[in-house]
């Protein structure tokens, strides 16, 4: 059975659908056998499509949207999930509340070689449409470093 990566932010309509669609498609592209999914540490959204600005920069530049609702992440997907990627400190704390002996919790920009380590990526829902083409350009800077440590670690 193919690794599960995990994409964790707060509510599960802006950042993670987004980071589970990229990653999806670059694996894809790159012939990578791996499972993706996403889900967010509030329950708020529970149900919620994505986010419309979200939907709408990943058009744009090519990936699919797919038929999201939001879910809140749970002990059980941290365990059966190869990686977890959250895309702030604050998830991270919530994670390793939730699940304490999970040693597979990091961040997305840890796969950036780019990015300040810690750094983590802002949610643009309180902003303007450059916050989504933004955390889409963050995304993707952390694509070759997790193809890397997916390759890395097999099946």
């Amino acid at each position: 059975m193919a690794n599960l990566i995990t994409f964790v932010c707060l509510g599960n309509i802006c950042r993670s659908p987004m980071g589970e669609q990229i990653a999806r498609e670059w694996a894809r592209r790159a012939g990578v056998d791996v499972r993706f999914d996403s889900a967010g540490t509030s329950d708020e959204e529970v149900g919620n499509p994505i986010d419309p600005r979200a939907a709408r920069v990943l058009r744009q530049h090519g990936y699919p949207v797919g038929n999201h609702r939001a879910k809140q992440i749970s002990r059980d997907l941290i365990s059966r999930s190869t990686l977890v990627l959250a895309f702030e400190q604050s998830h991270l704390s919530r994670l390793s509340r939730l699940a304490p002996q999970a040693a597979n919790l990091t961040l997305v920009t840890d796969f950036d070689p780019d990015a300040d380590r810690g750094s983590g990526i802002p949610d643009p829902w309180f902003h303007g449409p450059a916050a989504f083409d933004a955390t889409l350009v963050a995304i993707e800077a952390a694509m070759p470093g997790l193809l890397d440590t997916i390759r890395n670690t097999g099946d």
